[in-house]
């Protein structure tokens, strides 16, 4: 039967991509695996922007003043609003600023120029901008969104963070979405960042994580030298820090904040968030970064609270044991052992942060001998994730990079404000920085900030969405070259939380397992691809698929067909291993 597209048979799309790869290579003999290795590390990514059309710049509005606000923004999400099979794309906005701006300026968007923007990805690959149908122009000055269907109806709703409040954003599963902050409780208050929807307490619906930053206002405060040019954006030791919020899903459409209850009560200075089971007890966890103080690993007890243990963990400092600047942050096991490993973005001179998980609650600080230290020492990372671009069944790296301080070159020659994309590859052993011969993207200096990962046009390849601080999206289209295959695995949770986040995924192929932790959460102020793709290598069937529900609920698949999307259902009760 001749496959019908525009009813969303991506599976199709998928397979027929994938054959069309592999028989144009093949033809010219069989690779011996010498020649797989070369081929898996041919990578390139385009900025298809235009292309795709997609027209953005984030609005930071930089102001003589320096104000903390303007250097942070933006985050950006990857979802199917719409249940059409294919990924559209949010873009949150800032908001003017006066030259002063009063203390107490709670700031307003006022015109189009400062509207979040929603992008439907329409049937040929190019993108529309449907925000005024959507209802999505949004308010305030805004930093990031978060991705998550909170009341289980089966389409993805919004929740939008800025300074002076936040807002929950329906999806009313005809197109539009309908602003329901005040009715739902979640409006919070102060300079909020990350946020991540995760079930904290396994009840089968998603509680809300939002991130704040500093105690923060419109201070006329100078810092930096004293002389014309200098003057810098102050250093977050300048101000207080401040709880996160826990909105715990009440399953009624509203919530209660619940951090000092569960255990999040120290206050923080938060950037990122990520979460995973890290030592496999059946309960998610949480990893916050956080800005110039300890780094919190928030483990679960498996009653609703939780401990932070970061300091005995090991996941606190850095190898000297000094703080650095915790922004970004990705959550997954990056060797295949079965443990997931946090790797952490921060500023020039501190060396981005890799933590490898030791399989028995603690965690050893990695970044030199896996190769990231040298390749990041001069560098400055934001969004960060693991993802496997060239399918050969390990996760590499994909950072966006860009110093925080516009006059940072002026002090420091050897560094630089604006900075290109970085690329690790891992070889098994380490990461290689691949960066230069992956594309001129990865040459061209960007103030880059936030970052979603995702298979675009589902193709079998990860791409991504890098936002800039005051300048525009840039649209990452993945177009290695590889022999490699994959899967792409949608898990639909019945009494989990219908997107199933939390739920734990391994993939069997031959000797190898690989690990996932299903979220939408993770890198700077961004939300990826809620769907779990795992690179095969050479592998055309995956042996075994194995899913532990946030339910408790475990599922087996076997003997299922590489290159395809799979949609996976939570049974009613634990299956033994059937073929789909």
């Amino acid at each position: 039967m001749k496959p019908d597209f525009s009813r969303g048979d991506w599976r199709m799309r998928l397979i027929i991509v994938c054959y069309l790869l592999l028989s144009s290579e093949l033809l010219a003999g069989q690779p011996n695996s010498a020649t797989v290795a070369a081929a898996s590390s041919v990578s390139s990514f385009v900025d298809v922007t235009q292309r795709f059309g997609i027209n953005f710049q984030y609005q930071s509005s930089h102001t003589t003043k320096k104000y903390l606000l303007e250097t942070m923004g933006a985050g950006v999400a990857l979802l199917d609003y719409d249940n059409d099979g294919r990924l559209d794309i949010f873009l949150v906005n800032g908001a003017p600023l006066a030259d002063p701006t009063p203390k107490g300026t709670i700031p307003q968007k006022t015109d189009s120029r400062y509207w979040n923007r929603l992008y439907h990805q329409k049937f040929d690959g190019t993108f529309e901008d449907v925000t005024e149908k959507a209802g999505l122009q949004g308010s305030g000055y805004v930093m990031g969104v978060a991705v998550g269907d909170f009341d289980n109806d089966g389409f993805e709703d919004l929740y939008v963070t800025a300074y002076g409040g936040n807002k929950l954003y329906h999806n009313d599963g005809s197109g539009t979405f309908s602003e329901v902050t005040q009715k739902a409780g979640v409006a919070g208050s102060g300079w909020s960042t990350s946020a991540a929807w995760v079930d904290v307490d396994a009840d089968g619906f998603l509680d809300l994580i939002v991130l704040r930053y500093l105690d923060w206002d419109f201070d006329d405060v100078w810092c930096g030298e004293h002389k014309e040019g200098y003057r810098a954006y102050c250093h977050p030791d300048y101000f207080k820090p401040v709880p996160p919020l826990v909105f715990h899903n009440n399953n009624d459409g509203t919530f209660t904040e619940a951090a000092q209850k569960i255990g999040f009560g120290t206050p923080c200075k938060g950037l990122g968030v990520g979460i995973a089971d890290y030592d496999r007890d059946g309960h998610i966890d949480v990893f916050v970064a956080n800005d110039s103080m300890f780094e919190f690993l928030y483990h679960n007890n498996g009653d609703g609270t939780f401990k932070e243990v970061g300091l005995t963990a090991g996941t606190a400092v850095d190898l000297d044991g000094r703080t650095y600047a915790g922004m970004g942050v990705d959550f997954a096991d990056d060797n295949n052992d079965g443990w997931p490993d946090i790797v952490v973005t921060d500023l020039a001179n501190q060396r981005y942060a890799l933590y490898q998980n030791n399989g028995d609650g603690t965690f050893t600080y990695a970044t030199q001998s896996l190769g990231v230290g040298t390749m990041t020492l001069s560098h400055s990372g934001w969004g960060i994730r693991f993802l496997d671009f060239d399918n050969d069944g390990l996760k590499d790296l994909l950072i966006a990079q860009g110093h925080d301080l516009d006059t940072i070159e002026r002090s420091y020659p050897n560094l630089h404000y604006r900075e290109p994309m970085l690329l690790a590859h891992n070889t098994g052993h380490g990461f290689v920085d691949v960066s230069t011969q992956s594309g001129s993207v990865f040459r061209e200096p960007w103030v880059a900030r936030g970052m979603a990962v995702g298979d675009l046009d589902n193709d079998g390849r990860l791409d991504a969405v890098v936002t800039t601080n005051d300048g525009p999206v840039h649209v990452l289209h993945n177009e290695s070259s590889t022999r490699n295959h994959c899967i792409l695995l949608k898990l639909v949770g019945h009494k989990s939380n219908r997107d199933a986040i939390g739920a734990e995924v391994k993939v069997v192929t031959g000797s190898v397992s690989q690990y996932a932790t299903v979220s939408t959460t993770g890198s700077y102020l961004s939300a990826s691809d809620k769907r779990v793709h795992f690179g095969l290598g050479q592998n055309t069937v995956v042996e075994r698929i194995e899913v532990r529900w946030p339910s408790g609920i475990t599922q087996t698949l076997s003997s299922v067909p590489a290159d395809q999307i799979l949609q996976i259902d939570e049974p009613a009760t634990p299956s033994t291993a059937v073929k789909p």
